[in-house]
């Protein structure tokens, strides 16, 4: 079962407590909800479980390995978090290639497959900077998945998505969910929690609470 482990994570930025003696278990084949306010968190607690930031105390396991002990970075893992950056000048496929090409693989079906199942034309010539912020979306959404990676960390992954392409990503992580990944979501859209969530947490006071998810809509 892959799971993640957070214990007694703490993080502060200038004297300020972002995360206070967090404990979270994520397990896969489920997708876990998380909230609260801008600021709150939630993003530093994803860059920690990347190992994008270390924890000022506590620790964090990854299947067993603990963070920045073990290993440096997590591993087998598709992240969103914040925007990401693509070169501009190139098309969508030649991003996906770029990145694919870094571990030295390139099969060609894993690139165009990703593309398919975010909705993007693999055959089209356009300019990553002529594309529209949904279309960024769903290019950041297929490079997370591209991979089939075991962990999907995904932080406001909707954005800038219509109402089409919300529900088909919607559909998207329901499917990986059924081949037992572990994903973990970040989301204002009480929908999308409602739709995708089996658990939900709310980051406040840089606590993290389990909540109701009926009393949350």
């Amino acid at each position: 079962m892959e799971m993640i482990c957070v214990n007694n994570g703490t993080k502060s930025f200038k004297n300020q407590e972002v995360l206070s003696n967090i404990n979270i278990v994520f397990e896969s084949g489920k997708i876990y909800g998380i909230v609260g306010y801008n600021g709150s968190g939630k993003s530093v607690l994803l860059k920690c479980i990347c190992g994008f930031l270390t924890l000022d105390s506590g620790e964090i396991e990854i299947n067993g390995k603990k963070l920045k002990k073990d290993i440096d970075m997590i591993q087998d893992a598709g992240v969103i978090i914040e925007e990401p950056a693509f070169l501009k000048e190139y098309s969508g496929k030649r991003n996906l290639e770029f990145l694919y090409s870094i571990r030295n693989k390139l099969n060609p079906e894993v690139i165009s497959k990703a593309m398919r199942l975010v909705g993007l034309d693999e055959n089209s010539k356009k300019k990553v900077k002529n594309y529209s912020l949904g279309m960024k979306q769903r290019l950041a959404i297929a490079q997370a998945i591209m991979e089939n990676p075991k962990i999907l960390l995904l932080d406001e992954p909707m954005n800038g998505l219509d109402k089409n392409g919300v529900q088909e990503i919607r559909e998207l992580l329901l499917d990986l969910k059924k081949q037992d990944k572990t994903i973990v979501l970040v989301s204002h859209n009480q929908e999308d929690i409602r739709v995708l969530c089996d658990e939900l947490y709310e980051i406040e006071n840089g606590m993290l609470v389990k909540k109701n998810l009926e009393q949350y809509y």
